[in-house]
């Protein structure tokens, strides 16, 4: 069963607030293929609500899909899920409909680890749209989410990430990664408040 949280119930996590700039942020939709679907549909209206949100105020909206060619690509990662993998070409290895029908072929970056950033040029490409702040959804939470916001974090960027567009196989592991990410990486927001504050910062 998929985990996320209701709006505004992360709040007692949060260290500090702030919202997106418009001018130097990207929208990140991590992952939604049809090999998570269990965990992406409960939260797929979240998603294309912060999705809607964001290129109304003209922030860029980049996907990720992960998938695995060959065993020279599947690293730690076939040991750890014993080979139980996304394979590339498969039906579960494809963006989720209501996804691809969003994303333009030049706006998917793909990868075969849990960091988008790791070996596929995402950190060139957004350096050089002059993007200083990522804001991330998508599965799985405590996994590629994660992963992906600290490897930002590291990488100078200055990160937000979404606790009901984002969601993992359980509500521990989804409440872990946000009190971790709250204390030292990410600035909590939900859809409401992603509206809410892009909507001011347009003002």
């Amino acid at each position: 069963m998929a985990a996320s949280l209701k709006c505004s119930s992360y709040e007692k996590y949060e260290t500090r607030k702030r919202n997106p700039d418009p001018k130097t942020s990207v929208l990140l939709v991590i992952d939604v293929q049809n090999y998570f679907a269990s965990m992406a549909k409960p939260i797929l209206p979240n998603i294309l609500s912060t999705v809607d949100v964001c290129r109304r105020a003209s922030i860029p909206v980049l996907f990720t899909r992960h998938r695995h060619k060959s065993p020279d690509d599947y690293g730690m990662l076939g040991e750890w899920w014993n080979d139980d993998l996304v394979y590339d070409g498969t039906f579960e290895a494809e963006l989720m409909p209501e996804i691809a029908r969003l994303a333009g072929k030049d706006q998917v970056v793909e990868k075969n680890t849990y960091s988008a950033f790791a070996a596929t040029g995402l950190e060139k490409r957004l350096k050089e749209m002059g993007v200083e702040e990522v804001i991330v959804t998508g599965v799985m939470t405590n996994l590629c989410c994660e992963t992906t916001a600290r490897d930002a974090f590291v990488r100078g960027f200055r990160v937000f990430f979404s606790t009901d567009a984002t969601a993992t196989a359980n509500l521990d592991l989804h409440e872990s990664t946000l009190k971790n990410l709250a204390y030292g990486f990410a600035y909590l927001v939900d859809c409401k408040r992603l509206e809410e504050g892009l909507s001011i910062s347009e003002k």
